[in-house]
């Protein structure tokens, strides 16, 4: 009787690991994944909420996101990962051009002007995420967790139009450090 109890133990025990189904297997995970979203679509064709987040919520997300970069409430972080003081978030897409212009009446006399530009909350035409996903292989459901955001400028240069991550704030304590050296 000893023996027998003894061994439907020892197969118990033998049979319990079989029946665990580890969530890893099931579960594809995606560490990190960057990538730009468009908050502001202008194509009448589209639906209005394809690349598109309605005025209102626009304007709400991203000046809570300026001010509080601003206010030194969230930390910021340039395209390298440093640090940025509230002022240097301010200060970034300030430009300022000296330039030697012509008059447009005669005498076309030259003259010299200074040309100041800044970047508002409202010229903000993407966000750009950083996230980590699971995928249930059985389910297909995706869990995202968002573990930094950015807002994106676009940048015209005459013909030529470049992307301008402003800065990067990071919702997880993990990040920026899990960044450096990858």
């Amino acid at each position: 009787m000893k023996t027998v109890s003894i061994l439907l133990v020892i197969l118990a025990l033998l049979a319990i690991p079989g029946c665990k189904t580890s969530p890893d297997e099931n579960v594809i995970e995606v560490k990190r994944i960057q990538y730009d979203v468009p908050v502001n679509n202008n194509d009448p064709l589209a639906f209005w909420w394809a690349n598109n987040l309605e005025g209102s919520v626009r304007e709400e997300l991203l000046r809570t996101l300026f001010d509080k970069a601003y206010a030194g409430e969230i930390r910021a972080y340039d395209y390298f990962q440093n640090p940025m003081t509230p002022e240097q978030v301010r200060n970034v897409g300030r430009d300022t051009v000296y330039k030697t212009l012509m008059r447009e009446h005669a005498p076309y006399d030259e003259y010299d002007t200074m040309v100041v530009t800044s970047i508002s909350f409202r010229d903000i035409s993407a966000l750009r995420f950083l996230e980590e996903w699971q995928i249930d292989k059985e389910t297909m459901s995706v869990e995202k967790k968002v573990l930094g955001l950015g807002p994106v400028y676009i940048r015209d240069y005459g013909t030529d139009k470049y992307k301008q991550l402003l800065f990067w704030t990071y919702f997880d304590e993990r990040f920026p450090d899990a960044l450096k050296g990858n």
